[in-house]
């Protein structure tokens, strides 16, 4: 019998996964390590999406910022380019049918590695110096693309789009984490910050004798910078696979060879 698979993404994102890892004979359990919550207050992004125009590009930092600007949008203008990090913000656009026939959208080339510092890499950022330029995000979050463009010379403004949190930890959530850690699982991780949270309710529910447990556990994971914090945490069978659901459910195949 092949080990569960755990598919750790917030619950909007886990759904689609979840259906693809059972088409191919895995049993898929939906575990979500961060939870994503509507502000309650979108005033300012509602005042910053009513006039798109006025910015040469707009950043989205995840699926969850394109899936919450869209419920305000009702069309893209076409002159505004767009930039994601990674194939599973493209698939976002696309739902909200926003494709490179209709925008300019800008993403990193290396599948391995999406984040900032290689969406810049793509960017003509000389191209977007005196440019008036908007990045949607969660409330918090990484720096490093808003500073680089400043220091580029655009003029970054960043709205909140969603709130993003640690799940409740209620008896049943980890009763079924103490299930999984049991069961040896497959465990899909596409957050570094989601790897840190699950290691600390590991320790919480098992003390360091849990969390050794959870090392040995296969890791698949999209990203490099993910894959290096796993390493740093001593997880000791990664695979990396690159940014897309296509790429994680091959190696989910590999490994079940």
């Amino acid at each position: 019998m092949s080990k569960p698979v755990v598919i750790t993404r917030p619950i909007a994102q886990a759904a689609g996964l979840a259906q693809q890892v059972k088409a191919i004979g895995r049993n898929a359990v939906v575990f979500p390590l961060l939870e994503i919550h509507p502000l309650p207050d979108t005033t300012a992004l509602q005042a910053m999406l009513a006039d798109l125009t006025q910015f040469s590009m707009v950043a989205f930092v995840s699926p969850n910022a394109i899936h919450a600007a869209f419920s305000h949008l009702s069309r893209w203008p076409a002159e505004v380019a767009i930039a994601v990090v990674g194939e599973g913000s493209r698939a976002a656009l696309a739902e909200h049918g926003v494709n490179d026939a209709n925008a300019t959208i800008y993403c990193p080339r290396d599948p391995l590695r999406t984040d900032s510092q290689t969406l810049l890499e793509v960017l003509d950022i000389e191209a977007l110096r005196g440019s008036q330029v908007l990045i949607v995000r969660g409330e918090s979050g990484r720096e490093l693309l808003a500073d680089a463009l400043r220091q580029s010379g655009a003029s970054v403004t960043q709205v909140a789009a969603y709130r993003r949190t640690k799940p409740q930890l209620n008896a049943a959530v980890l009763a079924q984490l103490q299930t999984l850690l049991d069961a040896e699982c497959d465990w899909i991780i596409t957050s570094s910050e989601a790897l840190r949270i699950l290691l600390a309710m590991i320790e919480r529910i098992a003390g360091m004798a849990g969390v050794v447990k959870i090392q040995q556990q296969h890791l698949i994971v999209p990203h490099s910078r993910i894959a290096a914090v796993a390493e740093n945490l001593r997880f000791n069978n990664v695979t990396l696979t690159g940014s897309g659901d296509e790429r994680l459910l091959a190696a989910l195949q590999s490994s079940h060879e």
